[in-house]
Formats: C-alpha cells, sequence, structure tokens
C-alpha cells in the first residue's frame, strides 16, 4: 500500500475527466454549466470506484445515471468527469493513501476535507461550477468549510440516493458545493422538492465552551451570522448549546449507528479484501463489527432524545436557526500525523454531527477567515430552500 502523500504536491483531482465526460441531455437553468461528480455516485458507462483501486478493479460500469445526475443532465449541465473521494466516504480530511491529496488552491498547504474532496477540489480550481457529493458526517459542509465555497446537506430524504454507494443510510445524503451562492440555489431550484422559503425570525449563535475554533475565528464567524441576521431580518441570539457541552455521549451515539450501519453494507467486501483500505479507515469499519444489536438501539434511542431536545431549541414553529462553525477550526496540513487528523475530526464533527444525526438540512457559506473556516446554518427539515434564500439574501446585502 503507498504511503499518504505529504507535502505540497498535490494529488489528483479526478478519477477519470472527459471532455467532457457526458452532455446534457436536455436544456434549462443549468445550460453552460460544468459537473464534477463523486466517485460514488452512478454515472452510465462508468464504473464507481469509492476512491479504492481494489474496489474500482472489481466495479462495473453503472447502467444508467443516479437520479440526482439524470436530474442535472436534464437541467442543462454537463459532467466534465468522476472526482476523486476519500475511500468509501468514511473520512473527512481529504487524504487517500492510494491517490493522494486534490489540491486546495485557498490554503494549498492546507487539505480540501472530505469525504467529497475531489468535487469541492475541482469547484475551487474553477474547472467546474458545481460539485456533487454525498454528507454523512459532514462531508459536503467540511470541504466547502475548507475551501472557502458554499455546500449544502440537505434534510435527509430529500433526494434519492438511488446510485449512490451508501455509508450509513440513517444520515447519507446528496449535496452540492459551488463558488457562488446563485449557483448554489440554482441547482437546489433543480433537485429540491417544493418547500417552506420562510426565513428565520431567530438566529441562534451558540458560545461559551465547546465553540471549538479560536478567539479571532469565532468572531469573524458571529460578524457572518449577524449579517444573515440582518438580511433575513432576524433576531441574533446568544445562546449556551448542550450539543458541544455534552457531545462526548452524543458522537459516541452517533459513531455507533454509523459504524454499525457501514460494516453491515461493507463488512464482508472488507474482509474479503484485507489490507485493501488505509489502515484508519478499515479501522472505523472494524469498530461497527464490535455494535450490538442492543448497543445500536440504545444508541438509535439516545440520538432521538437529542434530535427532540434541538428541535425544542429550534423552536416548535421552526422559527430558529442555528449558526455553528462548519468545521472545528482551519483545514489541517497535507500529511498531518494521525493524531492530528484525527484531532481535527474530531473537532468537526462537534460542529456537523447535530444536523446529519437529526437529518436537518445544513448550509455551509464562507466567513472570509484565512485560512478558511465557514459558516454553518442549520435550519428546520424541509427548510432546504429557506437556506439557500437567506444565503443568498446575505450574498446581495
Amino acid at each position: 500500500m503507498t504511503e499518504p502523500t505529504s507535502g505540497p504536491v498535490p494529488g489528483p483531482v479526478w478519477r477519470v475527466k472527459g471532455d467532457p465526460l457526458a452532455g446534457p441531455t436536455g436544456s434549462g437553468p443549468l445550460d453552460g454549466l460544468r459537473v464534477a461528480v463523486k466517485d460514488l455516485i452512478a454515472l452510465a458507462g462508468h464504473p464507481r470506484g469509492a476512491g479504492n483501486p481494489t474496489w474500482l478493479a472489481e466495479a462495473e460500469p453503472s447502467t444508467m445515471d443516479a437520479p440526482v445526475v439524470a436530474s442535472l443532465r436534464a437541467a442543462g449541465a454537463t459532467v466534465a468527469g468522476l472526482a476523486q473521494t476519500d475511500e468509501l466516504a468514511y473520512s473527512l480530511s481529504g487524504d487517500n493513501v492510494h491517490y493522494g491529496t486534490p489540491p486546495n488552491p485557498a490554503a494549498p498547504e492546507l487539505v480540501t476535507g472530505g469525504s467529497s474532496s475531489g468535487p469541492a477540489s475541482a469547484v475551487a480550481l474553477g474547472e467546474v461550477e458545481i460539485g456533487l457529493g454525498t454528507d454523512t458526517g459532514g462531508s459536503i459542509r467540511g470541504p466547502a468549510s475548507c475551501c472557502g465555497l458554499y455546500g449544502l446537506r440537505p434534510t435527509h430524504g430529500a433526494l434519492s440516493a438511488e446510485g449512490v454507494i451508501p455509508l450509513a443510510p440513517s444520515f447519507d445524503t446528496v449535496g452540492w458545493i459551488t463558488r457562488d451562492a446563485a449557483t448554489l440555489r440554482a441547482v437546489g431550484q433543480v433537485l429540491l422538492p417544493a418547500g417552506d422559503a420562510a426565513l428565520p425570525r431567530h438566529l441562534l449563535v451558540p458560545v461559551g465552551q465547546g465553540t471549538g475554533v479560536g478567539a479571532e475565528v469565532a468572531a469573524a464567524l458571529r460578524a457572518t451570522a449577524g449579517r444573515v441576521a440582518q438580511a433575513c431580518a432576524a433576531d441574533l441570539k446568544l445562546v449556551r448549546f448542550p450539543w458541544w457541552t455534552e457531545a462526548g455521549e452524543l458522537l459516541e451515539a452517533f459513531r455507533r449507528v454509523q459504524a454499525a450501519q457501514a460494516w453491515r453494507l461493507h463488512g464482508a467486501w472488507i474482509e474479503a479484501h484485507p489490507g485493501a483500505l488505509s489502515s484508519d479507515v478499515e479501522g472505523r469499519f472494524r469498530y461497527g463489527a464490535t455494535v450490538g444489536e442492543a448497543d445500536q438501539r440504545r444508541a438509535e434511542q439516545l440520538l432521538d432524545r437529542w434530535r427532540a431536545q434541538l428541535e425544542q431549541l429550534l423552536g416548535e414553529d421552526g422559527g430558529g436557526w442555528l449558526a455553528l462553525p462548519a468545521t472545528g477550526g482551519p483545514p489541517h496540513r497535507r500529511g498531518a500525523d494521525p493524531e492530528q487528523r484525527n484531532a481535527w475530526r474530531q473537532a468537526t464533527l462537534r460542529c456537523t454531527v447535530p444536523a446529519s444525526a437529526c437529518g436537518l438540512p445544513s448550509v455551509a457559506l464562507p466567513s472570509g477567515v484565512t485560512p478558511p473556516v465557514g459558516l454553518a446554518l442549520v435550519g428546520p427539515r424541509g427548510a432546504d430552500r429557506a437556506l439557500l434564500a437567506a444565503v443568498a439574501a446575505t450574498v446581495q446585502s
């Protein structure tokens, strides 16, 4: 097995690229826009590599586009290629021991974030306008934050996951990354179901222990949240956030359910291909083999209680939104040691898991700090279009 890429030399953005790889099948609001498709999502005529050469060697070409890809092409978009991903989407860094780390032009010495690393890099480099990826524990919001981009994790179940290699179906979503708010919203108008576009009345900014970022970044994120609140004519409220002060219990419950589902899906393949995965990714999968049914049920019950608490915080009428750091600080350095990568991963999961565990929509937008750390807005279920409208209004104000 090859060693992780270190230093400033970037790995490839693409697993396969065409000129284009697949053209539009119709005309519409996405005419002329190019898409990088994460190499987990089906594109007719091409196998899905899932960030692993052993998986790719056994994969058959997809017989049809995933519904999300078909919708984009029908609206006029062109597929430029299949972009790299972290192995089986079970990482947040963007490192891949087989293919390297795609470049992050916003911070060349730092990672792109993962697991939608290739699509994010392609967008950041200007090679495409849309990066189509997935988000289970933060894999849209993380790369968007690390690269100074916009990204939406939709409400769980809002978009079809057909044709997408799953990781943990209770949390998996398809999402997208763009350089600007207008394109982010245009994609949403094509992919999202009709929904309420009501803007929030209250923007809730957690304060105190557990914010996960330094004082300078926290101030920039609060200023960005203030601009969102002003654009939405919403009150900005500072709140204590139990999800951070008691994050250990939440993250462990999420980890158990995610890993148990991931092992159930892919454990047989992992057992049949010893050494095919990097040690850290394989370790996450193998933890799932130790989670018994009773442990998983207890973890699911705990997540249900956390979900009820978050819904209460947002308000029964959905009038409150959360404003959180999109990641637990700036991205770590390329080639960082496992301890540094894991520390950043855990800090980031504290920020991303609340939306993931509860199936809520969340949009990441740049805050302007360097190195990049984005702001993530978390709304109630079905508020996807409203989140996109809020971001567009903020940029225009």
